[in-house]
């Protein structure tokens, strides 16, 4: 293995994307540091401990690379650019003009993602604003001397107010900015990498944090004890096997291209098969559920500090904050279900059996036993129903272990998250992507791959 690391570092191409790449996020890292000046950080280090608001804001920060629990000028991270990005491309398969600009090659792909950039900053002017309002404002985490009004309606200034939302939207288009000279000049894709970093970023205080918690007695109850450790443990190496497992399954359909006679030789006849992946959709699932998870908390949470104490809808808006908490079973119930929904709705956009089974036909090739046309577009529907059914029931799985760990084991949530988990998921699928793309850079100059 040192032998295959030496010869990556000897090619200069290779040497030169990498080091750019590992500038680029040391770049990001560098800003994530960089709070807010008006933050008063005394009462921002309460936030963790404040019901469920604390551990939300640093799930979702997990999945986007932001610093929503930490409140810095990347505090959005690059989830307005993901959202963007999904809009799109759902709008794609609607919109007549879109799914022509898609079908363009380049060109179109250019044009789409200057759409894109243009969703991203009207999204981060919403979103920051909204967050300001919703979170930093109504969680009192602004320094005393920038708040401004009555001393029963303190706010911040409107002044700031502005400051901020152009300095988040800014943070977040140098962070879009970031990925893209990462996908051009460095290597591996640079929004998957951004997001990567900010997971590998919180495994150390993680890992402190069980290092701390650890007290060498069996059967503690308070505490960590060597079974607890060990199990862990186990969870960390199974969790890896998984991942690895699913994110390289596929269902193979054995596929012949037809044959044909150009003057005396037989062209074609080969016998091949059509790769079909088990996890088509990714972690998009586990990101669109939790996020969506998070909207109607932050809903009844307003709603209940706006109502009468006495209010049968306090009681009931209580009652949802209440059961929404990650650490609750009906929480668990309505993240596994929108899973599945993700899902299939995901692998619905992306995969288009009709195409696949037109491009088939146009490049003479057929799926013995079936027509081609509407019959093997059938038959790649079926399929892909039974595996991506199987490929959310992993998804799911892996997305609540933290929850059920956490709960189960009396373990911080911080750790079951980092250490076993959708973290190590993410984590574990971009790196697999890298080192795949370190692989093609080394075969093309004929050398063998990190992984042969």
């Amino acid at each position: 293995m040192w032998k295959k690391l030496s010869v990556v570092w000897q090619i200069p191409e290779l040497r030169q994307k990498i080091l750019f790449t590992i500038g680029m996020l040391a770049v990001y890292r560098l800003g994530f540091q960089i709070r807010l000046p008006f933050i008063d950080p005394e009462r921002l280090a309460t936030m963790s401990g404040e019901g469920g608001l604390g551990q939300l804001l640093t799930t979702v920060s997990t999945f986007s690379g932001a610093g929503l629990d930490q409140i810095t000028i990347f505090g959005l991270g690059i989830m307005p650019y993901i959202s963007a990005s999904i809009i799109f491309q759902l709008l794609g398969s609607v919109i007549p003009s879109l799914e022509r600009l898609q079908k363009e090659g380049e060109t179109g792909r250019k044009k789409i993602n200057e759409y894109t950039r243009y969703a991203t900053v009207a999204l981060c002017l919403f979103q920051s604003w909204f967050f300001l309002t919703s979170f930093v404002e109504a969680g009192q985490y602004v320094h005393a001397d920038f708040l401004v009004g009555d001393p029963g309606h303190l706010h911040l200034s409107f002044s700031w107010r502005i400051v901020a939302v152009l300095t988040m939207t800014a943070g977040t288009v140098f962070l879009m900015w970031i990925g893209e000279q990462i996908d051009e000049y460095g290597i591996g894709n640079g929004i998957s990498l951004i997001i990567m970093a900010g997971i590998l970023a919180n495994m150390p205080t993680a890992g402190w944090k069980l290092i701390q918690q650890y007290n060498g007695e069996l059967g503690s109850t308070n505490g960590i004890g060597p079974e607890k450790l060990l199990l862990l443990a186990a969870m960390f190496v199974a969790v890896v096997v998984g991942v690895v497992f699913i994110t390289l399954g596929q269902r193979r359909i054995p596929m012949q291209s037809a044959k044909h006679i150009r003057g005396r030789r037989a062209m074609g006849g080969q016998k091949s098969y059509l790769p079909l992946k088990v996890n088509q959709a990714g972690v998009m699932p586990i990101i669109f559920a939790s996020s969506l998870l998070l909207f109607p908390m932050i809903i009844f949470q307003q709603l209940g500090a706006l109502l009468p104490a006495d209010s049968w809808f306090k009681g009931f808006s209580d009652w949802w904050v209440e059961a929404l908490r990650a650490h609750n079973y009906v929480y668990n119930l309505l993240y596994l279900v929108l899973i599945y929904f993700f899902c299939f709705f995901w692998t619905a956009i992306t995969f288009n059996p009709k195409d696949m089974a037109d491009n088939l036909k146009n490049f003479g090739s057929f799926i013995p036993g079936y027509r081609p046309g509407k019959r093997t577009a059938d038959y790649l529907e079926k399929v892909m129903i039974r595996i991506t059914y199987v490929g959310a029931g992993f998804l799911a799985l892996i997305a609540i272990i933290p929850t059920v760990i956490s709960g189960a084991l009396d373990v911080d949530y911080s750790i079951a998250m980092f250490y076993g988990g959708t973290s190590l998921l993410i984590a574990v699928s971009v790196a697999f992507d890298l080192v795949q793309k370190i692989d093609s850079h080394l075969v093309m100059r004929n050398y063998k791959g990190l992984l042969e």
